[in-house]
């Protein structure tokens, strides 16, 4: 029986704002290395499933940054299931299983998330290697982290006993004398929400368990429509389904549950503590990133994203710079970001969701000034790549081109944009952009008009389904 990779791309990481947004979230990220999260855990599921196809569920919102950086990982031709709306880890799965089902009736699916971060990947392996036997006989099969501090932040499974053990019991996130305990007991591990077990047996459970959530996903699974390179589920269906995770659902429930315990350096990367715990650090004990200035520092995490920070006779904080926001935190606030974050959102604050470079099926934006009446941006367009055949009903637009050469559609004429040369696009005119070249093509446009929200496009062609 060979094991399928499932990737769960759908969280939003609003404890890392604000590097990490609701359009562009941590699993996007490349935070500890060169590569994304979501990058590490492809790698990973290659190193112990390297001639499978993996399966990936993520939201509509992320699909093309998603399925590019699948592309630069190397995951050859990937199942990319579209959730139309979130609803938790059991639905989700759910899906994964029936799609693995589809051409492997005996399939094994290794469930990781996409937003953690595993430095000891042959212990990962091993670990995979050792529950892989039970999951074929039916086991449902959880990965136990072997914990190294009292944490209070995740859930734990008491578990006894080496290689795939019987689960006693799962326990909610503690407080911190109870997680000493637990440490002390050494039969406590944290729960990390990776998975393996047959598929068939993942849903004859969920359906004896969650029957409502069997029918819901087998649902809106049976009708879904292929889109591009991506596998859609219908909004109308999946959004009947109940929102629960897999632990609630399934494994708190079943008496076919079993763990494998892990030890491979392991972290959910779930707060700017957490990260600072996981990264190098100088002889201070701070973990720095990016253009950083110290004197007088000691126990922070620093990261300069676009300019200079300097930090003068501070101790046991958080100071994240983005182009376009700041944070500054004590250690022991940080898992309060998500309720700074909300607040964000509750006063319709574009921080919250957006970063001021934007990622697009076609290439990126990036905003350089507004004012009242204007706006600048720098736009750049992938070959082969074009925008929406689009009008706007309140800006006029003026494109200058920097970098390679433009294909521009204004109203019923077409023509060519080269480098140092520009074109006006009069309010309420259907207009394209395109680049049929080979390289980047890169430009200024300069809006101006009474009213500047993205919001403002009509869009009548569209090759990204938008």
């Amino acid at each position: 029986m060979t094991i399928t990779p499932v990737i769960l791309s759908g969280g939003s990481g609003t404890r890392l704002w604000p590097v990490s947004r609701s359009a562009f979230p941590k699993q996007l990220l490349s935070l500890i290395g060169e590569e994304t999260l979501l990058q590490q855990a492809v790698r990973r599921a290659a190193r112990v499933a390297p001639d499978s196809r993996l399966i990936l569920v993520c939201n509509n919102e992320h699909r093309f940054q998603v399925a590019e950086q699948m592309r630069q990982a190397g995951a050859a031709s990937p199942k990319i299931l579209i959730e139309p709306v979130g609803r938790n880890t059991a639905p989700a799965i759910a899906l994964a299983a029936f799609e693995a089902l589809a051409t492997d009736p005996e399939a094994i699916l290794l469930v990781l998330p996409s937003d953690q971060l595993i430095k000891n990947l042959e212990a990962f392996a091993t670990a995979v290697q050792a529950g892989q036997p039970a999951a074929a006989e039916g086991a449902l099969i959880t990965f136990g982290i072997v914990p190294d501090q009292p944490k209070t932040g995740y859930g734990y499974i008491k578990a006894n006993g080496k290689g795939v053990v019987d689960i006693e019991q799962f326990v909610e996130k503690p407080d911190l004398a109870t997680a000493e305990r637990y440490l002390k007991e050494g039969c406590y591990y944290w729960n990390s929400g990776i998975f393996m077990f047959r598929a068939d047996a993942y849903l004859q459970e969920l359906k004896a368990h969650a029957p409502d959530i069997y029918e819901s996903s087998h649902s809106a699974y049976k009708v879904l429509q292929v889109d591009l390179d991506f596998s859609r589920i219908p909004e109308e269906v999946f959004s009947k389904c109940p929102s629960q995770s897999i632990d609630y659902a399934v494994m708190e429930k079943t008496q076919n549950a079993k763990m494998v315990p892990l030890g491979a350096d392991w972290s959910d990367l779930g707060s700017w503590q957490a990260l600072w715990e996981a990264e190098s650090k100088d002889e201070a004990n701070n973990a720095l990133s990016g253009d950083v200035l110290l004197q007088d520092v000691s126990n922070c995490y620093v990261r300069a994203d676009s300019r200079l920070v300097s930090v003068l006779g501070v101790k046991d904080h958080i100071i994240v710079e983005t182009a376009d926001a700041v944070l500054v935190a004590h250690k022991s606030a940080t898992e309060r970001i998500s309720g700074l974050v909300a607040e964000l959102k509750d006063k319709g604050r574009e921080e919250a969701k957006l970063h001021q470079k934007v990622y697009r099926p076609w290439g990126s934006y990036e905003s350089v000034l507004e004012d009242d009446r204007f706006k600048v941006k720098r736009i750049v367009v992938k070959p082969g790549a074009s925008l929406s055949l689009q009008m706007h009903h309140h800006r006029a637009e003026h494109w200058i081109v920097v970098k390679g050469t433009a294909k521009v559609t204004c109203g019923d004429k077409q023509y060519l944009v080269s480098e140092n040369e520009s074109t006006y696009i009069p309010l309420g005119t259907k207009h394209r952009l395109e680049n049929t070249g080979t390289i980047d093509l890169a430009l200024i446009e300069v809006q101006s008009g009474s009213y500047l929200g993205e919001d403002d496009i009509v869009r009548f062609e569209d090759r990204y389904g938008r």
